[in-house]
């Protein structure tokens, strides 16, 4: 009767998880090759972004951002809380804060 295949998981890879902080290191170089340039928008969608964060704030709506950070497009939702027009700060009921410039695109929920 032949052997039936055990497959031992995980642990047949522990050995390649021996030397110190060699996954780290590889997990970092994933992040650093997987980052991008900020995007460049257009004045036409400048106006759009204003017009729909201006309607969120009267409506009190709540809105997805995908904003870029750190050479990478991230996603968030919430309503708008405040708006700094010097700092061109915007922060959401989540208390997250954006720079207004790093905004991409809004979405109604």
């Amino acid at each position: 009767m032949p052997r039936l295949y055990n497959d031992r998981g995980i642990i047949k890879w522990n050995a390649y998880d021996a030397l110190v902080g060699y996954s780290s290191m590889l997990q970092e170089m994933r992040y650093r090759l997987g980052k991008k340039d900020r995007p460049t928008l257009s004045d036409d969608a400048y106006e759009d972004l204003n017009h729909k964060l201006q309607e969120a704030i009267v409506t009190e709506n709540e809105i997805e951002i995908r904003y870029y950070r750190d050479g990478y497009i991230r996603e968030t939702f919430g309503s708008v809380k405040k708006i700094d027009y010097l700092k061109k700060e915007i922060t959401l009921s989540t208390w997250e804060k954006f720079q207004a410039d790093d905004i991409i695109e809004i979405n109604f929920q």
